[in-house]
């Protein structure tokens, strides 16, 4: 198993790990948790995704990773307030 394996098979987890935990009242969508979650599967996944070229795993995972980094800022800034 590659480095590059290791890291996709880690945004997996946490993708899965993430929605699992949603979808049992574990999380909240608007935790940090949840968001924080996602955006490092995504972040894994793009990874993963540029080391075998799979330009559309990659632009997906690249869009739900920024969207994660928008609600994680978000979450951050309404609880600053």
């Amino acid at each position: 198993m590659t480095i590059f394996e290791i890291i996709g098979w880690t945004g997996a987890v946490s993708y899965l790990l993430s929605y699992f935990l949603l979808s049992f009242n574990k999380l909240k969508p608007n935790s940090i948790s949840y968001q924080l979650m996602n955006v490092i599967g995504g972040f894994c996944l793009v990874v993963s995704a540029y080391s075998t070229r799979d330009n559309p795993n990659l632009v997906t995972n690249f869009v739900w990773m920024c969207i994660g980094l928008i609600a994680l800022f978000s979450i951050i800034m309404k609880r600053k307030r």
